[in-house]
């Protein structure tokens, strides 16, 4: 018996083991994760901070156009509007046109220019008379005048133009005008038609 319990005693007892060390970068929390993802997801207020933010803007002065309003409207003066108006919101800011006028040409639909005028009322401009455009100039100078001027004169080519500045530099000039006669291809009619357009 008593080697018995010698023998038991001398069993080795089992030593309590350490607790496991904690792991690199691990917290208690992680478990509750969830909770940080949802910190990292839009709250209501940060979703509404997008409008917030582009309220100012909305909110600063509106770019606007100044035009002068005159004529046949009740109120004429200068007129502040939006920009993108047209003539017509300007003439209704003057009040409207007077009773029994007329608008006259403006185009109505026409959007605003900051710092014009617009006259209503105003008559149609009359259409410009088309000018009747003289072939030659009024008066040549037949001692400086150009081969390319003297083509311009009545019945004047090219060769014959050639012919008067070689005659004009073979003479020393000319002293008449009555000289044109002498010059090779200008008879008494084509003569007639350019000795009021031409000086000495």
């Amino acid at each position: 018996m008593t080697g018995g319990v010698h023998a038991w005693r001398s069993q080795p007892e089992p030593e309590p083991l350490p607790p496991p060390p904690p792991v690199s970068g691990s917290s208690p929390l992680t478990p509750a994760s969830p909770l940080s993802s949802q910190s990292g997801s839009p709250q209501p207020g940060s979703a509404r901070s997008g409008p917030a933010q582009s309220g100012p803007s909305r909110s600063g002065p509106l770019i606007e156009v100044t035009v002068h309003v005159t004529g046949k409207v009740r109120r004429p003066g200068v007129i502040t509007l939006p920009t993108g108006s047209r003539i017509t919101d300007a003439v209704q800011a003057a009040g409207g046109v007077r009773k029994g006028a007329a608008t006259g040409p403006l185009n109505l639909a026409r959007k605003l220019v900051d710092g014009e005028q617009i006259v209503v009322g105003a008559p149609a401009p009359a259409a410009a008379a088309p000018l009747m455009a003289d072939p030659a100039p009024v008066v040549l100078d037949l001692n400086t005048a150009t081969p390319e001027q003297l083509e311009q004169l009545p019945g004047v080519g090219e060769v014959l133009a050639r012919r008067i500045v070689e005659y004009r530099d073979g003479h020393g000039g000319f002293r008449t005008v009555e000289q044109l006669r002498e010059v090779s291809g200008i008879g008494d009619r084509k003569y007639a038609e350019i000795r009021e357009k031409v000086h000495v």
